[in-house]
């Protein structure tokens, strides 16, 4: 400890036995003059009120001002010789501060001392873990993307590991008046096709510690709930953008009819396209029940104004579901949909079979799982999907607008 502040810690000491002397002065004085008059005077009061309070304050900053000093000289016996880098504690900073120079003139007159002390980040003394930190509740997951695509279709069930059937490939109609009798009718022709779409497995696995899943119950059902996810998310590409090779389903876009309308509009813009598109899943007698486009182009459908600045579709104080010509919008973060868009006859044209439900599964017989004390964790489904009539699918671009 320093010479100064030492003397600094006796000035300290000296004014609070000034402070207290003159406090008992003035509270003798101040039962004299009750005793006299049988009241207190205001101004008297006062007096004694701040010359209380002063006394109250000063005493508690000595008793935390030696503490404190105490805690740093004990500090300096154990460090001696190694202390220059390390930061200088609350009490070192308070007994150094240019405000406590002063205090000697401002305690006793009604006046507050404020000694600014930076952050020490690292608290001297304390051994690592004796303070912890404060656990916020739960687990902080990642946000994850709506998957709306399995509602639009028709939902079916299998026991088989493939789905038969039979498709109407052609129609000629020959039908026609019969001139006279014994005429010769006319034949009409019907032509099928056999499909066969195979059940597609979906899965993937997990590892993890069979003690922290038995120690942390909320981290067993958020794997849980990821896995699920995960594979809904796969499940929901397949449907869209599946090849049909290597085991994948055979998605609807792949099989859908080209954009291809059968007229033109002036000023032609995507909400003119999605009306023509439904126009052509119409004409294939099929007509359309939803539309799958990008979040983004539906963003700028939803803000098209007209010439007055208001707004054609979107309303912002509208509760209702997306719809857009009287048919549900599913808005998809897919980026494959990103200028182009997805109409058709959802509920008539296609048709999932699920085979096995999403399921999570938990094991510690895989490979070295029971030597390591560690769980195997799958996640699996089976399902088809029979794009039955693929015509009444339009898909395309959107016409840009023209300036």
């Amino acid at each position: 400890m320093s010479k100064t502040t030492q003397e600094l810690l006796s000035e300290v000491s000296n004014e609070l036995v000034r402070v207290s002397d003159e406090f008992s002065r003035k509270a003798e004085a101040a039962m004299s003059e009750v005793k006299n008059y049988g009241k207190l005077s205001e101004e008297t009061k006062g007096v004694v009120d701040e010359l209380a309070s002063t006394q109250s304050a000063l005493t508690g900053a000595v008793d935390d001002l030696k503490a404190r000093l105490g805690e740093v000289e004990q500090s300096g016996a154990r460090r001696a010789g190694g202390n220059a880098d390390r930061p200088k504690s609350f009490g070192q900073q308070v007994v150094e501060g240019e405000a406590l120079k002063g205090v000697t003139s401002s305690i006793g007159r009604g006046k507050s001392i404020s000694v600014p002390v930076k952050n020490v980040t690292t608290s001297v003394d304390i051994a690592e873990g004796v303070v912890e930190p404060q656990r916020l509740p739960g687990i902080d997951v990642a946000p994850k993307q709506r998957l709306f695509i399995r509602n639009l279709i028709a939902p079916g069930r299998t026991t088989s590991p493939a789905i038969f059937w039979v498709q109407q490939t052609g129609f000629t109609n020959a039908a026609a008046v019969i001139a006279a009798e014994g005429t010769a009718k006319p034949y009409s022709d019907i032509e099928f096709a056999t499909k066969i779409t195979p059940v597609a497995t979906i899965a993937h696995m997990f590892k993890a510690s069979k003690q922290i899943l038995d120690d942390f119950a909320q981290l067993q059902s958020m794997i849980d709930a990821e896995m699920r996810y995960g594979l809904k998310y796969v499940e929901e590409q397949e449907i869209l953008f599946g090849t049909g090779l290597g085991g994948h389903l055979e998605g609807i876009v792949p099989q859908a009819t080209a954009y291809a309308p059968a007229f033109t509009v002036d000023a032609q813009t995507p909400i003119d396209d999605l009306r023509l598109a439904m126009l052509q899943s119409q004409l294939a007698r099929l007509p359309a029940t939803g539309f799958v486009l990008h979040f983004v182009d539906w963003a700028k459908i939803e803000l098209t104004k007209d010439t007055l600045g208001r707004y054609i579709i979107g309303n912002p104080q509208s509760l209702a579901g997306p719809t857009l010509w009287g048919l549900p919008v599913v808005a998809t973060e897919a980026p494959e949909f990103q200028g182009e868009f997805l109409t058709g006859a959802f509920q008539t044209a296609a048709q999932i079979f699920d085979r096995e439900d999403a399921n999570v599964v938990v094991s510690t017989e895989n490979v070295d799982d029971f030597e390591k004390n560690m769980v195997s964790i799958r996640c699996e489904e089976r399902l088809a999907l029979a794009v039955k009539r693929p015509e009444a699918f339009v898909t395309g671009p959107f016409t840009v607008p023209t300036p």
